[in-house]
């Protein structure tokens, strides 16, 4: 009976370290495959914007960890930030001067990607022994995950006549910024960071790790949560003949309102394309 005690022990010991040491590789996975398209069988398409807002609950983990490599985990923007300064490969594009190109036509060089995300001012500094009399201190803040609030996502919807199915495929992401004043924190704006055509990042993000609340066994990366779309938004735009933004010409509720009604002509033209 001692012994079946002992043998029993050993195991529960045994199980319990091997749960503590239990590590998740990513660096060998590969993009989740998605069906090639023929542009002869794309009949009908529509480009639409879309916002993720880092406030929503479900998408709090695109948001933290606020510190870098807690648990060994990062935050989209922190991911996104150690590929574009380390990895030549990785581009970013030029939102342009207002932030409204978002065709990925210009990519930024390394040096304006430092500039982006680590900046210096000159501060003015009284002397405590020397009332009058000014020093110039500069003072460097770097961009962190905790000053993106939100990512505009583009997208194509379009209805395959191969598969006979509608479809989507992400097109690209970028951070946004709220803007504050430094001397009374009042609110600013919102500035458009830079945008990554995604197609060409899916090797990158199918190697980093996303935290999954419901069970951390079950490990997801990014471009898992890209294409299982396993997130929560809302439209802000949709191609039109204007190219104009919902805010542009809707405010509040009924820029909502506007949002939910752009999503049902989605859904209603696959719903339609099956009408005879």
């Amino acid at each position: 009976m001692r012994n079946v005690i002992l043998i029993v022990a050993h195991i529960a010991i045994a199980n319990a370290l091997l749960a503590q040491n239990i590590r998740f590789s990513y660096g060998d996975n590969i993009p989740n495959p998605t069906p090639p398209i023929r542009e002869a069988d794309v009949m009908w398409m529509n480009t639409v914007w879309q916002r993720i807002d880092l406030h929503e609950k479900f998408n709090q983990g695109f948001y933290f960890p606020t510190e870098p490599g807690e648990q060994n985990r990062y935050s989209l923007f922190d991911y996104l930030k150690k590929s574009l300064l380390n990895d030549p490969s990785f581009r970013a594009f030029d939102p342009g001067v207002i932030g409204d190109d978002d065709m990925f036509k210009k990519p930024m060089t390394k040096k304006q990607l430092e500039n982006l995300f680590i900046s210096e001012e000159i501060v003015l500094t009284e002397r405590l022994d020397m009332p009058g009399v000014w020093d110039s201190i500069p003072v460097t803040t770097e961009l962190s995950t905790e000053n993106v609030l939100a990512y505009e996502i583009k997208e194509q919807w379009f209805f395959d006549k191969q598969r006979s199915v509608m479809d989507v495929r992400i097109l690209g992401i970028c951070p946004i910024m709220r803007i504050y004043d430094s001397q009374t924190g009042e609110f600013r704006g919102e500035k458009r960071l830079f945008w990554v055509y995604l197609p060409e990042a899916t090797s990158e993000m199918a190697t980093w790790s996303y935290f999954n609340p419901r069970n951390e066994y079950d490990h997801l990366t990014y471009d898992d949560i890209f294409v299982k779309r396993k997130f929560q938004s809302y439209i802000i735009k949709t191609s039109n003949v204007y190219d104009r933004y919902i805010f542009e010409y809707a405010k509040g509720k009924d820029a909502l309102i506007e949002a939910e009604m752009e999503k049902m002509k989605l859904f209603n033209m696959e719903h339609d394309l099956w009408s005879f």
